[in-house]
């Protein structure tokens, strides 16, 4: 744990009408107004509290890492600009971890976004090379505002994409969407378990899981039990995650008597599909969650018995036509 008296360097800033004291560990402290009340949470050394819905740290509900950024980076160069954390932790508000970025480089870092823009224009670097010959190829209205990007504009935000993925020592060959991918996962966890891949859901990977999927309810935040905070976003014919390919929709969950793993049964959205039923378990480690395929199957019934034995229980019903095959 990071200790709030462990700094190097100190500076202040006025951010939002108010002046704060910021230390380069991510710590903060808000001064009270000249001739007002001190407020509960002034004069007081802090590094936020986690907001529950986006994950970042706030003091007063004023986001940490924006007055970090205004101390050591200066006011960002326009009001669009927001800011970018290098390693993708919302917790780490160091400001070596932050960057003030624009608009169109803060979506380009998202790796769900990444993925579509590949899908639709063949890579990033196709995409940036001409952002207006997109125009009208994108399915969500979402997308609009990113084809109207000046080719100038563009080729500055490639520019600086690649020489941040240069810094980042980015693979010889590979491509930026493959850097963005890798950047969502902490690169010790990624190399100790190699078999674990990133997800198109930031703050979590896939296990014996090979194409990258988004989650759609993946909690944001990160609260004192993630995984029961997962599990009351769940509910049945939600989807539990999604592909270029399909959709998973939730048969039934299940969790753990320590809340520290849950499992889910789904079933394939596609008509087509060969083994329409998965079963997968979501646990959380190293602040991600871990989404783990146990396996896809034929028939219902197969699905349902690896269900029961993954918790423990006791399968009365006999072999099922997946054990047969």
């Amino acid at each position: 744990m990071v200790d709030l008296k462990d700094f190097k360097q100190e500076s202040e800033c006025l951010y939002k009408d108010e002046c704060y004291s910021v230390r380069d560990n991510g710590a903060v402290l808000r001064h009270t107004p000249i001739n007002k009340r001190t407020r509960p949470t002034d004069n007081h050394w802090t590094f936020g509290k986690p907001n529950s819905k986006t994950g970042y740290m706030e003091i007063a509900s004023v986001r940490v890492h924006r007055i970090v950024a205004t101390a050591f980076h200066g006011e960002p160069p326009t009001k669009e600009h927001v800011v970018d954390h290098i390693d993708t932790n919302k917790h780490n508000n160091r400001p070596d971890n932050l960057r003030w970025v624009t608009r169109l480089e803060n979506v380009l870092l998202n790796p769900i976004t990444v993925k579509r823009i590949e899908l639709v224009c063949g890579s990033v670097e196709a995409f940036l090379t001409n952002p207006s010959k997109f125009r009208d190829k994108f399915q969500e209205p979402n997308y609009d505002w990113m084809c109207t990007v000046s080719i100038e504009e563009a080729q500055a935000s490639k520019e600086r994409l690649l020489a941040w993925a240069e810094s980042d020592k980015l693979p010889s060959g590979g491509s930026l969407g493959d850097w963005i991918y890798n950047r969502s996962l902490p690169k010790t966890y990624i190399e100790e378990i190699p078999e674990f891949t990133t997800s198109l859901t930031q703050n979590a990977v896939q296990k014996n899981w090979k194409t990258p999927s988004e989650f759609p309810c993946c909690p944001q935040g990160i609260n004192n039990n993630p995984i029961t905070a997962y599990v009351t976003n769940l509910k049945a014919e939600k989807i539990f995650s999604q592909n270029q390919y399909s959709n998973s929709i939730i048969e039934d969950f299940a969790i753990s008597d320590d809340k520290n793993t849950f499992w889910v049964m789904c079933r394939n959205s596609a008509d087509n599909a060969i083994k329409p039923y998965s079963l997968a378990e979501v646990t959380f480690e190293n602040n991600l969650f871990v989404h783990n395929s146990l396996g896809s199957f034929f028939k219902k019934d197969g699905v349902e018995k690896q269900f029961i034995l993954a918790q423990g229980l006791e399968w009365t019903r006999g072999e099922t036509f997946d054990e047969l095959c």
